[in-house]
């Protein structure tokens, strides 16, 4: 999303294997990742010679949470770190697990974190103010 995102505007598509190459990741696991987050519509698709990958919002409307919850789901941010889902957390007629309170501060920060974080965010980190402009 970073790699994409910290493209000119308007410069286009950008290839799968340019992706692949530039992060060094394989080809098949990007294929499917990317794929994903088409299917949300984080990601436009067009496929042929000159097709690839663009951001179908702008960077600064796709939170890190949006990402992962198209990539993995949310239960990061519901679900019980011990049992899945046999605990108070999601599910307020069981009991709280050992670890319920705890987490579920933890929870709270990292939820308000990854929805707080954009695509342009990590990118101006990356990459500094200069020179990108999201």
């Amino acid at each position: 999303m970073t790699y994409i995102a910290s493209k000119p505007k308007g410069s286009g598509n950008v290839g799968l294997r340019e992706i692949a190459d530039a992060l060094s990741l394989p080809t098949p696991f990007l294929a499917k990742i990317l794929q994903l987050l088409a299917k949300q519509k984080i990601l436009g698709s067009t496929k042929g010679p000159h097709g690839g990958f663009t951001l179908q919002r702008d960077a600064k409307q796709i939170s890190l949470f949006d990402i992962v919850k198209a990539i993995d789901g949310d239960e990061l941010f519901t679900n019980c770190v011990m049992h899945n889902n046999s605990c108070k957390c999601s599910d307020n007629e069981k009991a709280p697990c050992l670890l319920h309170d705890e987490y579920t501060r933890i929870r709270v920060n990292l939820t308000r974190l990854f929805t707080s974080k954009t695509v342009a965010n990590v990118v101006r980190s990356v990459n500094g103010s200069a020179g990108i402009e999201i």
